[in-house]
């Protein structure tokens, strides 16, 4: 073999090796280079090493050198800094929408971005309070198709599914197939929905991902999206429940303004409203979730309007409170 090969071959050997085995801490040294071209069959004079060295630098590779005992040569920045790639293990881990296989084989590719040494850090267990990892693995390409399909405007059809108390699958639509054109994907609650004009409904809906099967890309050209956005759209639905849009008029004491805020941005316009109270006016989807939070506020929150929503709040707060009332005369009987 020519002299020019083998210096072809020796560049990325040597740098396949410096970026698994090096880092600060481990410096790889010039036996060890030598002993690594030997194996494939290669010499090294020690003068080469440093010629090589730079044309590694000369290619982009940061190769840094340490002199003295124990020294030699390692990669100093990377892509991926390791206190970086922490936190992508720690996401990757406690992502409830990966399967723990899926998640496994994401981590040894992000194990990958590191030297072997620093790699060891990586292998750690993140606790995540009553996490539950999908069991479906279909949803991670899934994921990849809708993103396509939102990318070119396409509809997409597929079948929706809910669980039964068996844990069963039950169909909605009696197993008929949806059809949809894909808007945008929301990540919300650690679960990923997929909202688009439905073409039944003739309106904006939304779908969980993990739940939609057999998902098809069309030929057709989607409905047109105008002015929706994902951000909104999120912000208008209360743990993705659909429900009934209004404009949803709360007073509320001012301890709760970062509360609010918190939750609507400091765009929501409040406005003050005697000592100690504002009000405020959002454009929000009634449903379940929102009466929760609503609760949960106690009474330093008022639903002022509009009227139905006035009441099926308080509907809600007395249908709970008169079950309680009929548990507890039943205790005293």
């Amino acid at each position: 073999m020519s002299k020019t090969a083998n210096y072809k071959r020796k560049l990325p050997i040597l740098a396949k090796l410096l970026l698994e085995r090096s880092d600060e801490d481990h410096p790889v040294s010039r036996q060890e280079m030598q002993e690594e071209l030997e194996r494939w069959g290669l010499s090294a004079e020690r003068k080469s090493i440093y010629d090589d060295m730079e044309q590694l630098r000369e290619l982009g590779l940061d190769v840094q050198a340490r002199r003295g005992r124990g020294g030699g040569w390692y990669i100093g920045q990377r892509d991926f800094e390791l206190a970086e790639l922490k936190l992508l293990v720690d996401a990757v881990q406690s992502s409830r929408f990966l399967t723990g296989r899926k998640s496994e084989a994401l981590i040894r590719k992000l194990e990958g971005l590191t030297s072997v040494h620093q790699a060891r850090q990586l292998q750690r267990q993140v606790y995540v309070d009553r996490r539950v990892k999908t069991m479906n693995e279909s949803i991670f390409y899934n994921v990849d198709r809708l993103q396509g399909a939102i990318a070119a405007n396409r509809v997409v059809t597929f079948r929706y599914f809910e669980y039964n108390a068996r844990r069963e699958r039950v169909f909605r639509r009696e197993g008929a197939r949806y059809r949809l054109t894909p808007y945008g994907l929301i990540w919300d609650s650690e679960n990923y929905y997929l909202a688009g004009w439905d073409e039944l409904r003739r309106e904006v809906r939304h779908y969980r991902v993990d739940k939609m099967e057999g998902i098809t890309v069309t030929g057709m050209k989607g409905h047109p999206r105008g002015e929706w956005t994902a951000e909104g759209y999120t912000r208008r639905h209360f743990g993705m429940f659909s429900g009934t849009p209004c404009q949803l008029r709360l007073r509320c004491e001012d301890r709760l303004a970062g509360v609010v805020t918190d939750r609507f941005g400091l765009e929501a316009a409040l406005v003050p409203d005697g000592e100690g109270y504002f009000t405020v006016t959002l454009e929000l989807v009634a449903s379940p979730p929102l009466w929760g939070w609503l609760f949960g506020l106690g009474p330093g929150v008022e639903v002022l309007s509009p009227d139905w929503a006035v009441d099926e709040f308080a509907a809600r707060l007395e249908a709970a409170a008169s079950m309680y009332r009929r548990r507890r005369e039943g205790r005293e009987e």
